[in-house]
């Protein structure tokens, strides 16, 4: 239906005067009510190719002047002007953003009807067929009413997507109704969909529990951290700090990499050996690793003594080391160790012990000379006992080690060969060693360097050290922190815990994972190590295997973990480059954040989709205009003037910008504000009449 002519042509907008027959804003074509006198409304016109070019309402006007003679002729003698913007050309079944060929003066403009805009937004090219699988239903248009805007969800779910609005307008909405949509689809036993969801406020266990829909049809799998047992809700959050490889524990300890990264290297690869000489499962590989301790204290001993130093402080650094590697042992070992293997430890540390023994400030190269007697290359080892050394007056004032059979008080000789093997057996990440030794271990590695005369490296490392101590001790990393190995590796992290694997990706299909009560540190950490386990399992696919089983991760409240400085724990963020090259290995992102100016640039930059609510900042929306190169200034007008739960939603997903009333969640998430008013003056005792009760009445 034509209601009016273009009086003016420019290239960012068209004027148009009504007929003066068109006397409503509204028409009724085939039972069907259309309102084109409102903002926001769609027109359209056509050029000398035949095309339509679609157009939006930018502006209505009640004209007065002594124009109406001139346009008489054409029947536009109404008082009403309608200013119209182009978006795009529609060509047979096909739209495209942008003009090429514009319309002439005194062309018709005409209502954009039901049918125009499916042709608009059906994407025939690429859909195979229609049905149930092709779309979801996202709400209802706010140009078009009553018509509803249903999103392709191949091209809103294969690439990232961007939902960014203010506190309270509507982005848990957006995607609750997202995830309902698609999870209630028919056939969803068989659906392939996996969805992880940070969820930073505890928002999503309402919208996803008993009440959904789906519950029949998929298992919601909801995890919470620090949590001692599983309650109706949530099942205890574990993410084993052994499965965290070096450059994470070096981001959480805030540990220098170039400097500092090759002494927590040796301290991991300490950990691990301890736990394996502590945790031997055969009395061969308790002697093995057993034999390993006393090669390593004999290093560090054969570093104190050949240091240019008195022999007093010499031996008091000595048996500082043997100290601490006593101690070490006393705490460590376990009954299950054979008695034997103890023992001939045991004897070592006192055989050393007694040969720091200082006389008048000398030693008299005691213990330099036992060092050499320690070691020996093959398998004819024999036992090294002491011979006490007296003075004059029958006291002793040293002891002289020597070779013997026996092995009463003694200690067997040193395989360096087989220590050396041992020394090689490298920690890898993923695979499991006990936290408890990492403090042993510090202390190994620390009195190692000042074996060799590097006394300052306590204080180089004391930030280090004060970091662990978070780890070990803080309520917070208690989640990290576990005593048996649950998981053996990563693959059975992602199988178990999350249901990612070859074979079960049709397992959790939704798992939520509440961060609402771990602070930003932790946070920082627990999202980067879950993306980098996912990341680095689909980065192994190849070939079609790359396409299948697709992994959503849904980053709620984005803005506190990845941040567009670098002024935060984690030095390289995993999802900046998930966000670059996720979408080759079928691993997309879901941002949701209130603060658009805090986000990552790479990572907003990469989002194909953008479902914007309501913003009111305007640092923020300046940050998205400079992200976003085809982000138009009249977006932001319509932005800033969105009511709660409205959205425009542009880029991939749809052919052109719509805005759009998002449908509400049933059920909705936990997002819902607090009503004031009943709580502070509304009692809860059904006896007692409420001062509000009083007002209205």
């Amino acid at each position: 239906m034509k209601i009016g002519k273009i009086i003016s042509v420019e290239y960012d907008k068209f004027r148009v005067r009504l007929f003066h027959t068109t006397k409503n804003s509204t028409v009724n074509i085939e039972g069907k009510v259309y309102y084109f006198g409102n903002i926001g409304s769609y027109l359209k016109t056509v050029n000398s190719s035949g095309e339509y070019i679609m157009c939006e309402v930018i502006s209505i006007v009640d004209w007065v002047g002594n124009e109406k003679q001139i346009y008489s002729t054409f029947n536009l003698d109404s008082s009403r002007e309608i200013i119209i913007k182009p978006i795009g050309t529609l060509k047979e079944n096909r739209f495209c953003m942008g003009v090429g060929i514009f319309p002439s003066l005194y062309s018709d403009v005409e209502i954009v009807t039901y049918n125009d805009l499916d042709r608009i937004l059906a994407y025939s090219e690429d859909l195979p067929e229609k049905g149930i699988h092709s779309c979801i239903n996202m709400g209802t248009s706010k140009s078009l009413i009553n018509y509803i805007i249903a999103l392709d969800i191949n091209r809103l779910f294969n690439i990232h997507t961007a939902v960014l609005g203010n506190s309270g307008s509507g982005k848990s909405n957006t995607i609750a109704h997202i995830l309902h949509e698609v999870y209630r689809k028919e056939n969803n036993s068989a659906l392939g969909a996996k969805t992880i969801i940070f969820d930073a406020n505890g928002e999503y266990p309402k919208a996803f529990g008993e009440d959904a829909e789906f519950e029949k049809q998929i298992k919601p799998i909801f995890y919470k951290p620090n949590i001692d047992n599983a309650d109706n809700i949530y099942k205890p959050f574990i993410l084993p700090y052994y499965l965290m490889n070096l450059d994470e524990w070096l981001s959480f300890l805030m540990a220098s990499e170039r400097t500092q990264k090759p002494f927590w290297d040796r301290v991991l690869q300490e950990s691990y050996k301890f736990y394996k000489i502590f945790n031997a499962k055969s009395n061969e590989d308790a002697a093995r690793f057993a034999n390993y301790i006393k090669w390593k204290l004999r290093q560090m001993l054969f570093n104190i003594v050949t240091r240019i130093d008195s022999d007093t402080s010499k031996m008091t650094a000595a048996k500082g080391a043997i100290a601490m590697l006593k101690k070490t042992c006393s705490s460590s070992l376990g009954s299950d160790v054979d008695k034997t293997v103890i023992e001939d430890l045991v004897n070592f540390l006192s055989i050393c012990d007694k040969l720091c023994v200082v006389n008048f400030g000398n030693n008299n190269d005691s213990l330099s000379n036992a060092l050499n007697i320690f070691t020996v290359n093959g398998n004819d080892r024999k036992y090294i006992h002491l011979i006490p050394k007296n003075n004059r007056q029958g006291g002793i004032e040293g002891y002289e080690a020597q070779l013997s059979t026996r092995k009463e008080e003694g200690f067997i000789q040193i395989d360096e060969v087989d220590a050396l093997t041992i020394n090689q057996n490298k920690l890898k990440t993923g695979e499991y060693f006990d936290y408890k030794y990492l403090q042993t271990a510090v202390e190994i590695v620390l009195t190692e360097e000042e074996s060799r005369g590097n006394l300052h490296i306590r204080d180089f490392v004391s930030t280090l050290m004060s970091r662990l101590d978070f780890f070990l001790y803080n309520s917070e990393c208690a989640f990290m922190r576990i005593d048996t190995p649950e998981y053996q590796n990563v693959t059975e992290y992602l199988e178990k815990a999350l249901g990612i694997s070859d074979n079960l990706c049709r397992q959790k299909q939704l798992v939520t994972i509440d961060s609402s009560e771990v602070g930003t540190e932790v946070l920082e950490l627990m999202t980067s190590v879950i993306g980098r386990m996912i990341f680095d399992y689909r980065k192994i696919k190849s070939g079609d295997e790359r396409q299948q089983c697709p992994v959503h991760l849904i980053l709620d409240e984005a803005h506190r973990y990845i941040h567009k400085n670098a002024d935060y724990i984690m030095r390289e963020n995993i999802f900046e480059k998930i966000a670059r090259e996720g979408r080759k290995y079928s691993l997309y992102l879901i941002v949701s954040s209130q603060r658009p100016s805090e986000l990552s640039q790479t990572v907003l930059s990469q989002c194909g989709n953008y479902i914007v609510h309501r913003i009111q900042n305007e640092v923020d929306m300046k940050y998205i205009y400079s992200v976003l190169p085809y982000f138009s200034e009249d977006y932001q007008t319509k932005i800033k003037q969105a009511v709660p739960g409205e959205a425009l939603i542009f880029g991939n997903c749809v052919p052109m910008p719509l805005m759009v009333k998002v449908e509400e969640a049933s059920p909705a998430p936990n997002s819902k504000n607090c009503d004031i008013r009943k709580e502070w003056f509304c009692s809860r005792n059904s006896d007692v009449k409420s001062d509000s009760d009083e007002y209205n009445s």
